[in-house]
């Protein structure tokens, strides 16, 4: 009996057709790191102090120098600066004389707000609504916020993309990410932005799972990962962008307001998506199927090839178990060999996605500019996925991944135990451990929808989505240790990348094997356990 694969690359799976396709998707595809790395530059906490123009009105402090009523009004932390949450209960004009020690000096919390330093950036959600001190943990959770919505869109999205199709789920994360994307950019109160941004989060997975899938199943089997990795490259680019965009913005609503507007044109566009024909043979609609698959031999090349096959004979290509039946999430639990595989995978990508969001969410953490360890992170992931690109195929899925995910593991440990006084070199183990994260994650979205069956494909990604955005919302959190001791957060990240790198052991490796269709594919096919062991590295 013929498969869909064998169909595919009748009609050429990886031809103009699938460009168009993959061309389509990139544009709307830059809303993903634009928004997903926001939190870099929208809630960058500049320093600052304690607002003391409240001294102004004593003539003689009137009369001195910036730097003078600095000294008078402010304490000074152990390091040298002057701290950012507290102040004098009075000016102490004795410091102009002597001030080397200040620690039994009273002092207060701010009184009447702060001033903050806005040559990096000139307004963030910390000036925006004084973010700061006791208020900090307000600035990090807005990422933690976004990501829920990320982890929720994840499951909702994927199941009723699976229910419903590609194309259609498509438009409607379109039209929730551009909503609220730019309803961010207008938010009057903390509140209100927190709902917006987890809202955003909830459309913007939509865009970023829907668009892997749709894109994989059009692919044939030589070049599902050619062409996984090649759309996957509008993530590192887009990083990139975002730190040139951030540094000429430089204002948080209008970074919201331009990193939506990839949207824009891709609404218009929508209309010549294609389907994914793959799911309409699933669901039992043939003629739609018949539709696509003629016009991707068509713009391909091969429209003899589809005039000689009729939409009956599609029928024939596979026989899906209870084709009317409608799947869910417990799908993936029901059966042995489904269970253990959603409990691994699921896991993985919880890991993964938290140890790359510790590295990702830290552009400030490493003692240079903002905007400059945003562009070292962004290009640092383009020689990864070239690699990728030539190893995965001759190495297989599992080496890869297991692979990046220590060695992301084994730099992360590093920046540990480098002293912090080496800015720049940490900065750059840090983008080396980034560029292995990356080639980590790029592999997962490709070995992830090989690994689940068309049927429960999109229930099965989405789910793998939601764990991944449940890590990415802990990730910012876990950023908070550093109070308890600045090295306990990336010690954390490192074992997790590298938990689940040995974890990812125990998956099969799917190197050049067919899409498993249904679930008795999975059950009882033995090609994933043989395939693992034909594929391993030499």
């Amino acid at each position: 009996m013929m498969k869909f694969d064998d169909l595919l690359a009748e009609v050429n799976g990886f031809g103009r057709f699938q460009w168009r396709i993959m061309l389509m998707l990139v544009i709307p595809r830059l809303i993903l790191p634009f928004h997903f790395l926001q939190n870099n530059f929208a809630a960058f906490i500049p320093s600052h102090h304690c607002n003391i123009s409240a001294f102004d009105e004593g003539d003689v402090f009137r009369d001195l120098s910036s730097e003078e009523k600095l000294i008078v009004s402010i304490p000074v932390e152990e390091d040298g600066s002057f701290s950012s949450c507290q102040m004098f209960a009075e000016p102490q004009y004795h410091l102009l004389l002597n001030s080397s020690n200040t620690t039994m000096l009273p002092t207060v919390h701010c009184q009447n707000g702060w001033v903050y330093d806005t040559s990096i950036m000139k307004s963030t959600l910390a000036t925006e609504w004084d973010l700061v001190c006791e208020r900090k943990r307000l600035n990090k959770s807005t990422a933690t916020i976004f990501f829920l919505g990320v982890m929720f869109g994840a499951a909702v999205i994927g199941h009723l993309s699976d229910r419903f199709g590609r194309k259609i789920m498509l438009l409607v994360s379109y039209l929730i990410t551009s909503i609220f994307g730019f309803a961010s950019a207008l938010s009057s109160s903390y509140v209100m932005l927190a709902v917006m941004r987890f809202l955003t989060g909830f459309g913007a997975s939509g865009v970023s799972i829907v668009s892997v899938v749709l894109s994989i199943e059009w692919a044939d089997i030589k070049h599902r990962s050619s062409l996984l990795i090649l759309l996957s490259m509008d993530w590192s680019f887009g990083g990139v962008l975002l730190g040139a965009l951030a540094y000429l913005v430089n204002d948080w609503r209008y970074l919201m307001a331009t990193s939506t507007s990839p949207l824009l044109p891709a609404l218009i566009y929508w209309w010549w998506i294609p389907e994914s024909a793959r799911w309409l043979v699933s669901q039992g609609k043939i003629h739609p199927a018949y539709f696509y698959l003629s016009k991707c031999a068509k713009v391909n090349g091969r429209k003899q090839f589809m005039d000689d096959l009729k939409p009956e004979d599609l029928l024939k290509i596979t026989a899906l178990e209870n084709e009317n039946k409608k799947y869910s999430l417990l799908d993936l639990v029901r059966t042995p060999k489904l269970r253990r595989l959603t409990a691994i995978a699921g896991t993985v990508w919880f890991g993964v996605a938290c140890s790359y969001y510790g590295i990702s969410l830290n552009v400030s953490g490493f003692g240079l500019n903002i905007f400059v360890t945003q562009l070292m992170y962004g290009f640092s992931e383009v020689p990864a996925k070239i690699f990728c690109l030539f190893s995965i195929n001759k190495f297989g899925r599992k080496f890869n991944q297991s692979g990046g995910l220590l060695l992301t593991g084994l730099c992360l440990f590093c920046n540990v135990i480098i002293p912090p006084d080496m800015a720049a070199f940490r900065t750059a183990v840090a983008a080396i451990g980034k560029m292995f994260s990356e080639a980590a994650f790029t592999v997962l979205y490709l070995y992830t929808t090989e690994l689940y069956p068309t049927v429960l494909r999109q229930n099965g990604f989405g789910f793998c989505s939601f764990l991944a955005r449940l890590g990415v919302a802990v990730s910012p959190l876990v950023a908070l240790l550093e109070e308890v001791w600045v090295g306990l957060p990336r010690l954390l990240f490192s074992m997790m990348a590298s938990g689940v790198g040995l974890l990812t052991i125990l998956l099969p490796e799917t190197n050049n094997t067919r899409l498993p269709e249904t679930i008795e594919d999975v059950e009882q096919s033995k090609r994933l356990a043989s395939t693992s062991t034909t594929n391993a590295p030499p």
